[in-house]
């Protein structure tokens, strides 16, 4: 985890110490080698990070060609929200929700007892997430400085997920405990 925050922290020193277009070279060239080196030492892809570092790239690339760092502004914004319609689009296509398939990576989670219901509201509050999250990122992007805007997208995006996980974490374990609760009180 720290390891993928890493291009983040070099992008926001680069900002911080340079200039938003130092900032989008560090980023295109630190999330590919990241990208590689985590799928080395895995195995495997990891789709968020690959999806993410495209995104970089795209929408880094823009920014240099153009001269223009609103592309770089947006790139959160466009990654929020692309990431709110494939779990809005998961209410529908595939056999399961993208919320309910991200949890059911955790191993030894029980998770049976959650229920189809349960699992349609929580991707619903996923895809809420994505689109406010977006729409902050634009908010701050266009509201305040860019060094601001840089911290806000390292850290208070980041702060903001981690509360986001620590809450839905705390809302499925109470869904598990409540079950778990009733058949120890039967026995």
């Amino acid at each position: 985890m720290l390891f993928e925050f890493l291009p983040l922290l070099l992008f926001l020193g680069t900002l911080l110490l340079k200039d938003i277009y130092a900032a989008v070279l560090v980023l295109m060239v630190t999330m590919p080698i990241g990208l590689a080196v985590k799928t080395i030492r895995t195995g495997s892809w990891d789709k968020m990070y690959l999806w993410s570092t495209v995104f970089a790239l795209v929408f880094g690339g823009m920014t240099l060609y153009f001269r223009n760092p609103y592309f770089t502004y947006w790139k959160p914004t466009a990654f929020y929200w692309a990431a709110g319609i494939a779990f809005l689009a998961s209410t529908w296509v595939g056999e399961r929700p993208l919320a309910q398939r991200l949890f059911g990576l955790v191993e030894g989670l029980s998770l049976e007892k959650v229920t189809q219901g349960q699992w349609t509201r929580l991707n619903y509050v996923w895809v809420a997430f994505f689109v406010l999250a977006g729409a902050l990122n634009i908010y701050v992007a266009y509201n305040f400085s860019e060094k601001t805007w840089g911290t806000f997208k390292v850290f208070g995006l980041m702060a903001l997920s981690f509360v986001f996980m620590i809450a839905q974490s705390l809302w499925i374990a109470n869904i598990i405990g409540d079950d778990e609760d009733e058949a120890e009180e039967s026995t």
